[in-house]
C-alpha cells in the first residue's frame, strides 16, 4: 500500500522541457514505495529560460533533489555548487542533490551504461571500446568508461559536429587525469572502424543514428565490419532491437540495447538520493521488461 503524503513528504522532480513522456517518475514512486521512503517524484516542464527560477524556487523549498534531462543539462553544470568529477569533465548535470541548501551535481549516464555492461553480464574493464558519437551520451559514457578503467577507447566522431571543439577538450582532459589511450576518429571513415572493431571488446552506439522513426539506418555499413566476439551495444531502446543490433544478432554476436542504461542512470540517482540502493529488478520487470533486447546471454 502506498505511504500517504504527509507534511514529511520529500520532493524529488524532473526538470526538462518535454518531460511529461517520461518513466522516471513512475520508476522513482515505485521504488520509493518498495523501499519505504517518504519521497515522490513529480515532472515538470521547465526549458532553459524558466531554469535558473525554477531551481531557486527547489532550492528554497528545500527538495531533496531533481533530475534534469534535455534541453538543461549543461546549463545546470553552472548553477550548482560542487560538481562530481564526472559532471565536472563533460560540463553536463543530469543529477542534482540538495545538501543542506549546497546543490551538488552528478551526471550518472555514463555510471548507467558502465552498470548496464555489467547487468547484461560483461566485463570490459582494461579491455578496447570502440564508441560512435559525440553529443552528450556520448561524452558521458567516454568520461566514465575512461574513469573506471577502460584501457582504450577509439571515438568516432563527426568533425563538423557543433560538439566537436567540446570533445577534444573533453579528450585532453581524460588523458591528463586517467590511463586510458583515447584515439579520435572521423565518424565518415568507416574503413578506420572496420580496422579499429578488430580487436575491441565492444562497440557502443551513443549517436541516434538507427532510432525511430528512422529505423532503416546503422551506423555500420553490414555486418562483415562485427567481428566475432564482439559485444555490441546501442543506447536506442526505441525500437527495442535496432538495425545495429539486429545485424548483431543475426551473427550471433552478444548484444543489448539502451534500456539497461536508463534505468541503471536511474538507480544510481536514486542512491545519491536516499543512500538506500534501488530494488532494480523490481523495477526492471515491472517497467522495463518490454523495453530491453538483450541476446546471445549465454555468451557472457
Amino acid at each position: 500500500m502506498s505511504k500517504e503524503i504527509s507534511g514529511h513528504t520529500g520532493l524529488i522532480c524532473l526538470l526538462g522541457k518535454p518531460s511529461r513522456h517520461s518513466m522516471s517518475p513512475a520508476m522513482h514512486n515505485a521504488a520509493f514505495e518498495a523501499c519505504g521512503l517518504d519521497y515522490r517524484y513529480l515532472a515538470f516542464e521547465v526549458g532553459e529560460e524558466e531554469l535558473p527560477d525554477a531551481v531557486k524556487g527547489l532550492k528554497a523549498l528545500g527538495a531533496r533533489g531533481f533530475n534534469l534531462t534535455m534541453p538543461d543539462k549543461n546549463i545546470m553544470a553552472g548553477l550548482c555548487d560542487r560538481l562530481s568529477p564526472a559532471a565536472e569533465i563533460i560540463g553536463a548535470v543530469n543529477t542534482v542533490v540538495n545538501e543542506d541548501g549546497v546543490l551538488c551535481g552528478h551526471n550518472t549516464d555514463g555510471t548507467g551504461y558502465m552498470l548496464s555492461v555489467k547487468d547484461a553480464g560483461y566485463d570490459i574493464i582494461g579491455k578496447k571500446m570502440t564508441l560512435l558519437g559525440g553529443g552528450g551520451a556520448a561524452t558521458a559514457i567516454l568520461v566514465q568508461a575512461a574513469l573506471d578503467g577502460v584501457a582504450e577507447i577509439s571515438l568516432f566522431v563527426r568533425p563538423a559536429s557543433r560538439f566537436h571543439e567540446r570533445t577534444l577538450r573533453t579528450v585532453e582532459t581524460l588523458k591528463a587525469r586517467t590511463g586510458c589511450r583515447i584515439r579520435l576518429c572521423d565518424f565518415n571513415d568507416k574503413e578506420l572502424l572496420r580496422d579499429e572493431l578488430k580487436d575491441s571488446a565492444i562497440l557502443t552506439n551513443a549517436t541516434s543514428v538507427g532510432m525511430a522513426p528512422d529505423t532503416d539506418a546503422c551506423p555500420v555499413p553490414d555486418a562483415s565490419f562485427l567481428p566475432e566476439g564482439l559485444i555490441v551495444s546501442d543506447i536506442i531502446y526505441n525500437p527495442k532491437q535496432t538495425k545495429l543490433l539486429r545485424l548483431a544478432a543475426e551473427k550471433g554476436l552478444p548484444c543489448f540495447n539502451g534500456a539497461y542504461m536508463l534505468l541503471y542512470q536511474g538507480a544510481e540517482a536514486f542512491a545519491l538520493w536516499t543512500g538506500a540502493e534501488m530494488p532494480a529488478e523490481l523495477i526492471k520487470q515491472k517497467y522495463f521488461a518490454q523495453n530491453i533486447f538483450h541476446a546471445n546471454a549465454a555468451q557472457k
